[in-house]
Order: structure tokens, then C-alpha cells, then sequence
């Protein structure tokens, strides 16, 4: 996929304790949408609010939406809320689910 295809990413998360499950939201310049999940797979949308309302029904929230009390709320400091990063999707895929460790 070419990065000028589309008009800008936006990283969204779901907690479950110490677990964070990433998904990446993608806006097209045509106004479409699509979302890279944890599965690795990339679901279609036909406008950014639709995708947006899916990943709020999944109970993810947008990283940044999110304020160090929103995270402190989801046991986490915001600073170690870091979107994935890898040149390609295959890569990418492996590190949607990040766990961190315990804190004391």
C-alpha cells in the first residue's frame, strides 16, 4: 500500500489488565476507512464515523482522546501507551497485542 493513498492514521486501543489490543485506524482521502485489527486482518468501511463507531462498540478508544487520568482510570501511565510501529502490515500484525509488565 502506498502511504500517500491515504490521509492520516489514527491509533486506537482496548485494555484488559495489563494487555493492550491495537487497532489502527486509517482514513482515505476518498473519505473511506479502514481498520488494520489484532488479527491482522483490514476491515472496510465505508465512511471514518462508521469506523470509528465500530471500534467504540468493540470498546476500544482512541489514543489520542486519551488524558493521563484516562489512563490511570485503565491502570496505565500514559507514556506507555506506544502505537506499534514495523514497515509493513505482516510485521505490524505480531505486534498489535503488547503486554506490559506488572508495575509494583
Amino acid at each position: 500500500m502506498n502511504p500517500s493513498e491515504h490521509a492520516h492514521d489514527e491509533w486506537w486501543l482496548a485494555t484488559l489488565g495489563r494487555t493492550l489490543v491495537w487497532a489502527r485506524l486509517r482514513v482515505r482521502e476518498a473519505g473511506t476507512a479502514e481498520v488494520f485489527d489484532s488479527d491482522g486482518a483490514t476491515l472496510p468501511y465505508d465512511s471514518e464515523d462508521t469506523a470509528r463507531a465500530a471500534l467504540m462498540d468493540a470498546e476500544f478508544v482512541a489514543l489520542d482522546g486519551l488524558d493521563a487520568d484516562d489512563a490511570a482510570e485503565r491502570g496505565f501511565i500514559l507514556e506507555e501507551l506506544v502505537p506499534p510501529q514495523a514497515d509493513d502490515d505482516e510485521v505490524l500484525r505480531g505486534l498489535m497485542i503488547q503486554k506490559l509488565p506488572a508495575r509494583n
